[in-house]
């Protein structure tokens, strides 16, 4: 009975896996294409103070960074130490993981284009009610305070990788030149690489706890949970409970998506949704990294005014999409019903793991390994020329 049940859920995660694999690959190549080509080595003097067109430069330039949530967060220190605004700094935070690329491929596959869609209308929404809230409630002294620990330089996860900005493209031309010239495949092998080593713990982790709870959770509890029955109560709860699945789950960046579905599938809002998925940010894992980067008073402003912002998008969110009459049908994830058999889902598993062979046997000829080491002992990945 246990083997069959550990079986059944393994099943499911495969199964989920399998789904995503080329919306994986596709994005991390697209964001590996992109990291190569802009730099984030003059982001703390573009980010100088929390104006709106500051913000929308750090969500820019967030969007264009790698999805991994504890390269996110050990960036947003970087830049801060050299000057940035605090604010800009978390602004940039939150786009790194929101508003990418490879996050918005795998929601259209797991859960339809109108998550996707909620997921860029909302992103840019909880970065301007952020703002909002530090100006309210952020004081001169906590920052002082927060710079004055984050001068320490104490160890977090991820510094090498917040170094990795280095690997662009240097000098004048066209994009289209800068990639295919031999340094640009090289930076866009290497950055693909290092996103994957970044968060391939936690894409496993989310595949894993999302086919134990599709396969072992009954629906009658998760509506339960959700309150299913009674509308409005649902979403008023959705927005407020689902952030806090998301920091009790340990899982953040595109791991928590398929994590998403089953809570889709369960009944939660659609609001709900879309603020489980903003909470990769407030993680515990990532909440300890916050307490040693900037002390544990700015760490539970963080948790607190995040959470805030998340819970206010999801609300917000799903306003708008009830107004357009665009809110999906609830509980039709079809990762769910997903099953490995040769169809254009594995045509196109069989293309991009090509691609990504091409771009590891790269990666593997061009000084990458040595970069990774020094990624994961967090080393300035910069010391190391390709």
């Amino acid at each position: 009975m246990i083997i069959h049940a550990i079986g059944h859920a393994l099943s499911m995660s495969f199964a989920m896996g399998w789904e995503i694999l080329w919306p994986l690959i596709l994005g991390f190549g697209l964001s590996g294409v992109i990291q190569a080509v802009i730099s984030h080595k003059q982001m703390s003097r573009l980010l100088p103070d929390d104006k709106p067109k500051t913000l929308i430069k750090a969500a820019g330039l967030g969007a264009a960074s790698s999805s991994c949530s504890y390269a996110a967060v050990a960036i947003a220190r970087s830049i801060f130490r050299k000057g940035a605004n605090f604010t800009s700094a978390m602004a940039f935070e939150i786009a790194s993981t929101n508003l990418v690329i490879e996050l918005g491929i795998i929601m259209v596959v797991l859960l339809g284009w109108q998550f996707t869609a909620a997921e860029f209308i909302g992103g840019p929404l909880m970065i301007l009610i952020l703002a909002i809230l530090f100006r309210l409630f952020l004081t001169p002294k906590l920052v002082n305070k927060a710079r004055e620990q984050a001068e320490k330089g104490v160890s977090g996860r991820m510094e090498g990788h917040a170094a990795m900005d280095d690997l662009a493209v240097k000098g004048s031309g066209t994009i289209w030149n800068k990639l295919l010239s031999s340094e640009g495949r090289t930076a866009t092998s290497h950055f693909f690489v290092m996103d994957w080593a970044s968060v391939w713990t936690d894409i496993v982790l989310g595949l894993l706890i999302a086919g134990a709870l599709a396969a072992w959770i009954p629906k009658s509890w998760w509506r339960a949970l959700f309150f299913t029955n009674n509308h409005t109560l649902a979403v008023i709860w959705g927005p407020l409970v689902g952030p806090l699945i998301a920091v009790l789950s340990f899982v953040c960046s595109v791991g928590n998506v398929p994590l998403a579905a089953v809570l889709w599938n369960g009944g939660i809002s659609f609001g709900g949704v879309i603020a489980f998925i903003f909470a990769d940010l407030i993680v515990f894992p990532v909440l300890k990294i916050y307490k040693k980067y900037y002390g544990m008073k700015m760490a539970l402003f963080i948790f607190g005014t995040f959470y805030v912002a998340m819970a206010l998008a999801g609300y917000l969110v799903e306003g708008i999409f009830a107004v357009l009459h665009l809110t999906p049908q609830a509980g039709h994830a079809k990762v769910l019903e997903a099953s490995v058999s040769f169809n254009y889902t594995t045509e196109l598993n069989i293309v991009f793991i090509v691609i990504a062979g091409a771009l590891v046997w790269r990666f593997l000829n061009t000084g990458g390994p040595m970069m990774l080491k020094m990624m994961n002992m967090n080393k300035p990945a910069a010391e190391h020329h390709h």
